[in-house]
């Protein structure tokens, strides 16, 4: 359907010898919407999205109007709008359920006797495997091949199951294992700067262009920010709907600029630029708002730098961090092998739009500005468990020495070292037994790549060798860097230390780090260490890189191959020779660090349009394992009961066409009481599978050995994992079992004061037909955008989330699953509500709901006293209300497309 166009703002423009048909913002401004050209670039796109898609019902005039009064309202008005992305990103981890999901729903149509064909992705969605491989072997020139042999033996199901959904679904594209991590492979190859559309128009088929837009199933899919690409993570139940041509419901958000000055000083990286950047945000406060950079610094930047800020959006806790088109811009389109029309057209487009920056580019209006000088940026890391936990490098060592006192209560034990049975070396406190350059951070970036081969290549040269216990791996964010590091000779002076590729994918900062040697684990665990991991990534949340480590810290990944030779947080770089030469004496950190000349000489010499154009050629092709894949071909899915991978979720089991009355949370028991950002990993754990666990259970009594146990990341599409996996993070603490919780997920039944796993205990409650309720602290369910987070609440009968604040992501995806999250008042949490855990909860008027409302919990306390305390409900919207009334907004589509 065309826009109803209230603002005459369609037109047409030609470039690279084309004409397209786009929606003026220049003339909606001139014909009603005055001052817009003020705005901030990032609310320019989402104004353009609404002119696009005007229809007097999901976008209507005054809907667009808003962004007019957002000049004086800056955000604070909280005016709903229905955003539509031009296409959707998946990786395998939230993309196998999302695909579970799509052919669950296919069954659920034709169920209600609806047309199973309804369910296919109305926008292009691309699904890039990147999460499956494990760094099983390293440090051999085997371990890439042997690693992917591992993986594909580990994941038949599952890729037989998305190569199903790639014959299934029209719009639909699976970029095979092997190829890269999704973000790198979006910002290199599928991202366009400037979308465009055949589409009819007044009877006539013309070609609409408009800003690329996406939202994407994993939270860091704002690293495309970078290229003026708008686009965050959703949970995948969002990204479902998004496919199925559900507008995104959202506030007009508030908009944070971030004024860039100055550049960086010799010897800084993009990575000492994030994480100062991440820590002045986390301090700010930018949950659910828009951050988007400007100022003269922003030329001195290079559009990988920018791509490396974008990427640790989730990290600040910004929606996204957004940089306009620029010259930088139509550089990296050019370097990268996008085709010379379409960076014609993203040219002309943008400057016809104001969508394009120079250093002459008026500041926009922004609802309030925090300021960087990029000189004063100091070489830093970030740790022991925090991404915002910046330090300078030379306060490394402190740091930990006083996360030692009062993090891990072992202060008095810095010094104590201990054997390792059947080794040579002894380990201690602060050891770095992972050192990894890994994550799609920084792996997108040539500058910091070149400087860690380059800072190898020194070392090597100085006689330097990497710690015995150190394990080290490499994985690249593409083939691209793979070829560049081969090309320039680095490869070689990295796989000498041990950092050999291990793999193209998200590993150990996500987990996938694979089991350290058995000597070492062993000695870990039994002497009680804190071991240490150096990574060049953005998560170090405890628990999540591997079960071994629990000091895990962000570097740069130069740094990540420094603190290999070192071995040790218990070091300070900056003062503290690194180790020792072949000629006997002392070699500093500052004795091997490459120059940025040398850098960016070693850049132009080998990061090369060819090497972009040859990589990407066949990028759906795949090697001769994905090929050898031998998938079914059928409009819905041949569910195999015995899959301990892939099972049919029982969402849509026994639904009707009209949904069921709501009713109010009547004598609830307490799950939980969790403390202060409770991350999604602590709510649906991605790392490995313990054997006494109720999902090690399954699987044991599945036939499945503890080798084959795999990892909950790569078994999301099986809900009877998942939902056993559910708050069983080694990790998380549940206040209701003593002052600090017991580590690992457990709970007390009520009332037989039985002391259980989680998931038990909620089974016995669902027996009982008790509904449950949660309690938390501040930003529950920071981290990454996991949709089982919120879809395992919701079938261990979760009804509820009270908590003191919600990270973005999570709070949408429980509403998307029928749990109704809730806020308690400033200055009130479950402490100050004196809870135990043994209190029951009641909530009336649930029935009739409006977007945040005040509402009453009604807590029953076990002497009998009652206690009325006011909670917010965060349904915010009133899309979210159809959604919650219809038990998820994935049963709310279902409903629509069955009708």
């Amino acid at each position: 359907m065309a826009s109803l166009d209230s603002f005459k703002a369609r037109k047409t423009l030609t470039a690279g010898g084309k004409t397209y048909t786009y929606y003026s913002l220049p003339d909606a401004e001139k014909n009603g919407l005055a001052g817009i050209s003020k705005l901030p670039f990032s609310m320019k796109v989402l104004l353009e999205n609404l002119l696009r898609f005007e229809d007097g019902r999901s976008v209507t005039k005054a809907d667009i109007e808003g962004f007019v009064a957002w000049l004086d309202d800056k955000g604070t008005a909280g005016k709903e709008i229905g955003f539509r992305p031009a296409r959707v990103l998946m990786q395998d981890f939230t993309g196998v359920p999302a695909v579970v999901d799509l052919a669950a729903m296919r069954d659920g149509v034709k169920a209600l006797g609806g047309d199973a064909q309804k369910i296919n992705p109305l926008v292009p969605v691309d699904l890039v495997i990147d999460h499956s491989v494990i760094v099983d072997e390293f440090g051999t020139p085997k371990a890439l091949a042997q690693n992917v042999e591992l993986e594909y033996e580990r994941n038949a199901e599952r890729y037989k199951f998305l190569k199903w959904g790639q014959g299934a679904f029209d719009n639909f594209r699976v970029v095979p294992p092997g190829t890269g991590i999704c973000h790198q492979v979006n910002l290199e190859y599928l991202a366009q700067t400037v979308w465009t559309r055949n589409e009819t128009i007044d009877g006539a088929e013309v070609e609409v262009a408009y800003p690329d837009t996406v939202v994407g199933t994993d939270s860091h899919t704002t690293m495309v920010n970078g290229l003026a690409v708008l686009g965050w993570g959703v949970g995948g139940i969002e990204a479902e709907a998004a496919m199925l041509g559900q507008p995104q419901s959202m506030l007009l958000p508030e908009v944070i600029g971030f004024k860039l000055t100055g550049s960086l000083k010799e010897g800084i990286t993009a990575t000492d630029l994030v994480l100062t950047v991440t820590q002045m945000l986390r301090k700010k406060g930018v949950v659910g708002k828009f951050v988007e950079f400007f100022g003269p610094g922003l030329y001195n930047l290079t559009l990988a730098d920018r791509a490396t800020i974008a990427n640790m959006g989730p990290e600040y806790g910004a929606t996204c961090g957004f940089f306009p088109v620029d010259a930088e811009t139509l550089d990296y389109l050019t370097t990268t092998g996008r085709k010379s029309d379409r960076i014609a057209l993203v040219e002309a487009y943008s400057k016809a739009q104001g969508l394009f920056a120079t250093r002459e580019t008026p500041d926009p209006v922004f609802t309030d500005t925090l300021e960087l000088d990029l000189s004063t940026v100091q070489p830093s890391m970030a740790g022991p468990k925090r991404p915002e936990g910046r330090v300078d490098l030379s306060g490394v060592k402190a740091g930990f020495a006083a996360a030692m006192d009062t993090e891990y209560k072992k202060g008095a034990e810095l010094s104590r070292r201990v054997e390792v049975e059947g080794e040579d070396f002894d380990l201690g406190h602060g050891d770095v037994v992972i050192a990894a350059i890994t994550s799609c951070t920084n792996t997108s970036n040539p500058s910091v790549l070149m400087a860690a081969g380059l800072l190898a290549r020194n070392a090597v040269a100085k006689g330097l060798k990497v710690k015995p216990w150190v394990k080290t791996s490499l994985a690249p964010g593409s083939q691209v860097v793979a070829e560049y590091l081969a090309k320039s000779g680095l490869q070689s002076d990295l796989d000498k230390l041990g950092f050999n590729l291990v793999g193209f994918g998200c590993t150990t900062c996500i987990g996938n780090s694979g089991p350290l040697p058995a000597p070492i684990s062993k000695t870990i665990n039994e002497k009680g260490l804190i071991a240490g991991a150096v990574i060049s990534g953005n998560r170090n949340f405890e628990g999540r890189v591997s079960p071994d480590v629990q000091a895990n810290y962000l570097a740069s990944p130069p740094l990540v191959v420094a603190y290999a030779l070192a071995g040790s947080v218990q070091m300070d770089l900056t003062t503290q020779p690194i180790g020792t030469g072949s000629d006997g004496k002392d070699v500093y950190l500052k004795d091997i660090w490459p120059s940025n000349k040398e850098i960016q000489s070693f850049i132009q010499q080998n990061v090369t349009r060819a090497i972009f154009e040859a990589k990407y050629a066949d990028v759906f092709k795949g090697d001769q394992h994905w090929q050898a894949v031998n998938a079914p071909t059928s409009e819905t899915y041949a569910w195999d009961d015995d899959s301990t991978y892939v099972q049919n979720p029982p969402y849509f089991q026994g639904m009707h066409r009209k949904p069921d009355a709501i009713t109010d949370i009547k004598g609830a028991r307490i799950l939980g009481l969790f403390g202060d950002k409770i991350t999604t990993d602590h709510i649906s754990p991605a790392g490995s599978i313990k054997a006494a666990s109720p999902a090690g259970a399954y699987l044991t009594e599945h036939g499945v050995a503890v080798a084959d146990f795999n990892q909950y990341g790569t078994r999301r599409g099986n809900h009877e994992v998942m939902m056993r996996g559910t708050f069983a993070n080694i990790r998380i603490r549940n206040h209701m079992l003593g002052p600090n919780g017991r580590e690992g997920g457990y709970t007390i039944h009520y009332p037989t004061k039985e002391e259980l796993p989680i998931y038990d205990a909620a089974m016995k409650y669902q027996a009982e037909k008790v509904p449950l309720v949660i309690f938390a602290g501040v930003e529950y369910g920071n981290g990454s955008s996991r949709d089982w987070a919120a879809k395992g609440t919701n079938l261990l009968g979760v009804k509820a989330v009270i908590a003191q604040s919600f990270e973005r992501i999570h709070r949408s995806n429980l509403v998307g699953m029928g749990v109704v999250p809730f806020t308690l008042q400033e200055g009130t949490s479950w402490a100050s509500l004196d809870l135990k855990g043994d209190e029951m909860v009641t909530i009336h008027g649930l029935a009739n709901v409006k977007p945040r409302q005040m509402m009453e919990a009604e807590i029953t306390y076990a002497d009998g006293s009652v206690k009325k305390v006011p909670i917010l409900c965060r349904i915010d919207t009133l899309d979210e209300i159809d959604y919650y009334k219809n038990a998820g907004i994935l049963h709310y589509v279902l409903r629509g497309l069955a009708a």
